[in-house]
């Protein structure tokens, strides 16, 4: 994999904005978005990268958008550094592996997260007694227990630095429409559950997962990443037991590691050891091993 890459600055190309783990670039119709290997917990950006990790999410976000192109298409357009504008010609073994040319959607302002688990910010509701997303579930669940039905659970997208907040159905609604998010609801249902019988196969449980989403000519498309260990728990199959956390191949592992230190999870985020930074990777690493193949 490639040396480590903390950020991007491409000169003689239009960086259009940066976010927690991508650089973005415009193209005329087109974006570059580069993964770099930050790494973001409980929306804050670490000040240490994780080596690699830019190369897996685009591996995986790839891999996920191929097999899910007959439920809806997506932004996707290569991941071929040969085949991008000439622009991007100096930079070619940078952004080889690491980065996709997408077409240039406008993304919805909310982030569509589909739970087949309750577990993280859903379990934690719950065991307070509160709704999740505004949906009230059955008495007598646990901690990772699997759901009786998949959920639907949206939230906003927050500014950098800030956390993103959980909205209901009727909230969305009032955000982008009724028929849209029926359509996105549905759709993300469908992707999830595709993705849960794929994993399984692999020994991975996906317990939950985050999608974006953006209108291309009036036309709904997946944008962003898809089903990466950035964006989803990813659980051992073979380790599974409802009542307790459980172990994993995604950033939970870091979040764990910044809870048992006691950071106040606001800027700044603190240095992270070398022990913690290998064993993220190798989690990472270890999800695409057994999901891509």
């Amino acid at each position: 994999m490639n040396t480590e890459i903390m950020q991007t600055d491409l000169q003689g190309m239009k960086l259009a904005g940066r976010g927690k783990v991508r650089d973005i670039y415009a193209l005329d119709s087109h974006l570059l978005i580069v993964t770099t290997d930050r790494i973001s917990a409980f929306d804050v950006i670490m000040p240490n990268p994780v080596p690699g990790k830019g190369e897996v999410l685009t591996r995986m976000s790839a891999f996920w958008f191929g097999r899910m192109e007959d439920i809806i298409p997506n932004h996707m357009v290569s991941t071929d550094p040969d085949e991008y504008p000439a622009a991007c010609a100096p930079y070619r073994e940078l952004l080889r592996g690491r980065s996709m040319l997408v077409k240039k959607a406008k993304p919805l302002p909310v982030e569509c997260i589909v739970r087949g688990f309750l577990s993280g910010s859903g379990w934690k509701d719950y065991s307070e007694g509160k709704a999740v997303s505004g949906i009230t579930l059955p008495a007598g669940l646990k901690e990772s227990s699997r759901l009786p039905e998949t959920l639907f659970t949206p939230s906003t997208k927050a500014a950098d630095g800030e956390h993103d907040m959980p909205i209901s159905r009727s909230e969305m609604e009032n955000l982008i429409g009724r028929e849209l998010t029926d359509r996105i609801i549905r759709t993300s249902i469908s992707i999830y559950e595709r993705a849960v019988g794929i994993a399984e196969r692999a020994g991975i449980i996906i317990a939950d997962t985050k999608m974006e989403f953006g209108l291309l000519d009036g036309e709904l498309i997946l944008i962003d990443e898809l089903l990466t260990p950035d964006s989803s728990r990813f659980w051992p199959k073979d380790d599974y037991a409802e009542g307790r956390p459980q172990k994993s191949f995604d950033k939970q592992f870091l979040r764990d590691y910044l809870i048992s230190i006691g950071w106040n999870q606001k800027p700044p985020a603190p240095e992270l050891p070398a022990e913690i930074i290998a064993k993220t990777g190798e989690k990472y690493r270890e999800a695409l091993r057994r999901l891509v193949r």
